[in-house]
């Protein structure tokens, strides 16, 4: 198999250029998980395809979920078994054929308070698995198990079991989500479509009622460009509205946004072989392993501020850390918590100016797909474990009245590092003896890699001094930040800490400390200049410090003054 087209400087420029000259059949706006999803599908149809984002792969929504791949067991409470069905066959999908690399298997335990919760949420789990068994695709993970107090207390030392009735262990899946973008956008890429990011939207061309492409600016180089397209599909997310806005109307979908935020604490303070899920008065609370840390999650309120900065307050820090505290023997404080993110989940209101605002815990996590204007595709809602079938809905009203154009072939296209993926977990130990690497080690890069390790293991072979972990954040090699740069798109600093790796939530410096190493090594792809370097370490300083300072305030308005004090450095 020839190796993946790289995303780097120069790939950028060439889908710059090929997309200001001539036509595509389809144009993604938003590099999300939905949009590079939606490229995919496309391009994988036989279209040509372009996809542009505002900032990086994945900068939005998608770097700052829960991380789960999962049916979604609290919605069959809620009696929506086609939406839990469909979730649970893409999760099999993705486990299984698609991104056995990136998605793995995950054991949670469902606490009961209660002696009569065993009969009620055990039938409700049965049939989470029941309907996982009978789906299209392999289940991809065990059955649950129903587990009692003795057996509790040796999974998870550190959970208070006295006012338990035991558990049940179940299975779900998760993902590196920032990973799985860029990866998607490889594989569309490797498929032929054009990707470049801080590429910003700035209107739409019309021809009578029709959209024909859109105007767009190139931010790095302050420079404007046409893009002309025969359909153009948004996948702005929580964006939806502004997109509209340029339209010169309120278009077709309203898109309420609803903050959710986590936490991520040590390993060791949580004695624990399996995650947890259990209901809280407001939301689900999630405690999932999370390699050396566990993350905490999830809050669910509305938001309405800055849309690019999502900030979490002390209040929903606080209370986290008491709905957790409630499972624990040792309570967790604010000095256990490594890192903080906050996202914004885009729902789907279901009338516009209804009277009544929703609140955003009664909002559709189903998506809609329209085309309110010929040429024009918008897609809202969902969630990132429904990203494909989201995609395939895009391109399906996309291409509605062109002859001639395949079904959606994605259920059937393994994202790049799957292929080789087995035969080199195979030869982990191999592969230590050659690299002189650990073996641990080269587990985690078939975890983040899966066969695309070639490539990360070539560079250190070149450039054997790459070999090292970095020196305040050693769970990674330097050759990542090189490899992040010359092919996964990574322009500046924070989108190598930040999402092509997670330095800044895995240490309690939140990356502060490595900031010019990495950026040094970039410097050295992407010909920084010494002030550029210092540009880029300054600009993470500050963010650093805003969301800090954010994380202090009591609530959300003071939280968003804070943090929009540290703005994108494009």
């Amino acid at each position: 198999m020839t190796q993946p087209i790289a995303l780097n400087p120069d790939s950028r420029a060439a889908a710059i250029a090929a997309m200001a000259d001539g036509e595509l059949d389809v144009l993604v706006v938003g590099a999300g998980v939905v949009g590079a999803g939606a490229a995919l599908d496309a391009v994988t149809r036989g279209l040509s395809v372009g996809l542009i984002e505002q900032r990086d792969l994945a900068s939005g929504t998608s770097s700052r979920s829960s991380k789960l791949v999962h049916g979604g067991l609290r919605y069959l409470e809620m009696f929506d078994f086609a939406l839990v069905k469909e979730a649970l066959e893409e999760r099999g999908l993705l486990l299984t054929r698609l991104a056995p690399h990136l998605v793995r298997p995950v054991p949670f335990l469902y606490p009961l308070q209660h002696a009569w919760e065993r009969p009620y949420v055990g039938a409700g789990i049965a049939l989470y698995d029941a309907m996982a068994m009978a789906g299209k695709y392999e289940m991809g993970v065990p059955r649950h198990k129903h587990v009692f107090r003795k057996e509790l207390a040796r999974l998870a030392p550190d959970v208070r079991t006295d006012a338990l009735h035991g558990a049940i262990r179940y299975y779900d899946a998760q993902v590196d989500d920032a990973r799985l973008v860029v990866t998607l956008a490889r594989t569309a890429a490797n498929n032929g479509a054009h990707v470049a990011t801080r590429t910003q939207v700035t209107g739409f061309l019309r021809e009578g009622e029709r959209i024909v492409g859109v105007t767009a600016r190139d931010l790095e180089n302050g420079v404007d460009l046409t893009v002309r397209a025969r359909t153009v599909i948004n996948a702005a997310g929580v964006w939806t509205d502004q997109i509209q806005e340029m339209l010169g109307g309120e278009g077709a979908l309203d898109v309420d946004a609803s903050k959710g935020i986590h936490l991520v604490v040590p390993r060791d303070r949580i004695r624990s072989e399996t995650g947890f899920i259990t209901k809280t008065p407001h939301s689900v609370l999630f405690v999932i392993p999370w390699d050396r840390h566990w993350i905490i999650g999830t809050t669910d309120t509305p938001w309405d501020l800055d849309l690019a900065h999502p900030a979490a307050s002390r209040t929903d820090i606080d209370y986290l850390l008491d709905q957790v505290n409630a499972l624990l023997k040792v309570p967790l404080d604010h000095s256990d918590v490594v890192g903080v993110y906050a996202g914004l989940r885009p729902l789907l209101k279901p009338l516009r100016k209804a009277g009544v605002e929703a609140e955003t815990t009664k909002l559709s996590r189903e998506h809609t797909t329209i085309s309110p204007i010929p040429g024009l595709v918008l897609i809202a809602g969902g969630k990132l474990t429904t990203y494909r079938v989201m995609a395939r809905d895009a391109v399906d009203v996309a291409v509605a009245d062109v002859e001639g154009v395949r079904p959606s072939l994605t259920d059937r296209v393994p994202l790049v590092g799957a292929y080789g993926f087995e035969a080199r977990s195979n030869q982990r130990v191999a592969l230590s003896r050659v690299t002189g690497l650990e073996v641990g080690r080269i587990d985690r890069l078939l975890g983040r890699y899966g066969g695309l390790v070639d490539e990360v293991l070539a560079l250190v072979e070149r450039r054997p001094e790459l070999g090292r972990p970095l020196e305040h954040a050693d769970a990674y090699l330097a050759a990542e930040v090189v490899y992040a740069v010359t092919h996964e798109g990574a322009r500046h600093l924070d989108d190598v800490l930040a999402r092509r790796t997670r330095i800044s939530i895995e240490t309690f410096d939140r990356g502060t400390l490595c900031a010019r190493e990495v950026a040094t090594l970039m410097a050295g792809e992407l010909g920084w200049s010494r002030a550029e370097v210092e540009r880029e370490v300054d600009h993470w300083m500050r963010r650093v410090e805003a969301e800090r300072q954010s994380q202090l305030m009591p609530t959300d308005t003071e939280a968003d003054e804070a943090r929009v004090q540290a703005p994108d450095i494009v």
